[in-house]
């Protein structure tokens, strides 16, 4: 049996595949089971931040997994110190940090941590949580439950209690009571379709949260590790949020999950654990990736290259503006709204076919997400692809 067969009879069919199976990468540069090359514009949903088969995060796992890979958080694990270290002075923030598998363990922990604070916090109990219509957190009972899509909510009820949508930032204010805890946003929404936050409006949401003494959690899991530009989003929109959460491109491939916090003495031990988090393996590469995307960072290469990109983006925006309304997104997070959810699935679909790979998101965005390290002639070659791709719609 090939791949598909042994996935259609074992594997649940919870995913929509294109019929494509890939044996090899290098950086942006990807290659299937037949031999054919493909410029990738999604680095595995914003994952492989520093491309595929990186051989500097290749060497770091190789020397730890010769010596250990996992032993459990009830004894102390260097690496895991090393991450901490690395992503709070990344940050800019006094935080520290507790290591899970995914954005939406990481997310799980921000919640627990809220609710805990909002227990601490005088007679009233503070459990709400306020997040944003479009939002979305995770995949787990409670992360589902934050996400504003009412789409994601069918089937898998009762769910918890405590979560609030606001239509936008502009109507968080008129949802605060005093059993609010905390606010949730993403400042550039992903799966809801590239949707920056307005900068104002962010700091001012800031600084009222500040006054009533309400957490504001910032959703990092898709923005974090430079994919904006800056270590954190939350530092391009100025803003120092009580929690934040990481995941995805600060483990180059290597599932990771990351809360990290202000609230350094809510969480005491026992409140919090995951078996496999932080372990050996996952933080030995988290270090290495964190090294390089801060010397890209030093040395100008990476804002080189998001400029370059969004420059090349720009003209096929402006050429094809027949198929698509809007260019959107920040760094490289980056979207083009389409006209009609059938001409977009008509562009991925061909896309693939000329040996480009792009995504979607929301309803009617098609959506880059393409490693930090790609190269000047990965891009070229990626949006001459693409250009075969529409050209033909």
């Amino acid at each position: 049996m090939n791949t598909k067969e042994l996935n259609d009879k074992y594997v649940l069919p919870t995913y929509g595949r294109a019929d494509v199976e890939f044996v090899s990468g290098d950086n942006a540069r990807l290659i299937d089971i037949n031999a054919k090359e493909y410029i990738d514009f999604t680095s595995g949903i914003g994952v492989v931040s520093v491309g595929h088969a990186n051989k500097r995060v290749n060497s770091a796992i190789t020397k730890q997994i010769s010596k250990i890979t996992h032993i459990s958080n009830l004894y102390n694990i260097a690496p895991q110190a090393k991450a901490a270290q690395k992503i709070v002075k990344a940050s800019g923030l006094e935080m520290q940090c507790f290591f899970g598998n995914s954005g939406a363990e990481a997310n799980e922990g921000a919640i627990k941590i809220a609710r805990k604070w909002g227990e601490k916090d005088g007679e009233i109990k503070k459990y709400k949580i306020i997040t944003l219509q479009q939002s979305f957190h995770g995949r787990t009972i409670t992360t589902v439950k934050a996400t504003g899509q009412e789409s994601m909510h069918n089937y898998f009820g009762p769910f918890p209690d405590g979560f609030v949508y606001a239509d936008d930032i502009s109507h968080v204010e008129s949802l605060l009571d005093n059993h609010t805890c905390g606010v949730m946003i993403e400042l550039v929404q992903g799966e809801g379709g590239v949707q920056p936050q307005d900068k104002k409006e962010v700091k001012a949401l800031e600084k009222l949260l500040k006054e009533k003494n309400i957490l504001l959690i910032v959703d990092e899991v898709q923005t974090g590790g430079y994919r904006t530009g800056e270590f954190l989003a939350s530092q391009v929109y100025d803003i120092k949020p009580d929690i934040v959460t990481l995941a995805k491109g600060v483990g180059g491939g290597v599932p990771i999950g990351i809360v990290m916090t202000s609230l350094t003495g809510v969480l005491t031990a026992g409140d919090h654990g995951s078996t496999f988090g932080g372990n050996y393996l996952s933080t030995a590469a988290t270090c290495e990736v964190v090294d390089i995307l801060n010397e890209m960072k030093a040395d100008g290469s990476l804002d080189d290259t998001i400029q370059y990109f969004n420059d090349k983006l720009e003209v096929f925006f402006q050429e094809y503006k027949i198929l698509f309304t809007q260019k959107v997104g920040i760094g490289l997070m980056c979207g083009l709204r389409v006209r009609d959810a059938d001409t977009l699935a008509s562009i991925i679909s061909h896309a693939t076919q000329e040996g480009v790979m792009v995504l979607k998101a929301g309803r009617n965005t098609l959506r880059f997400l393409p490693p930090l390290t790609i190269t000047k002639g990965e891009i070229d070659e990626g949006f001459n692809s693409l250009t075969r791709a529409v050209s033909s719609l």
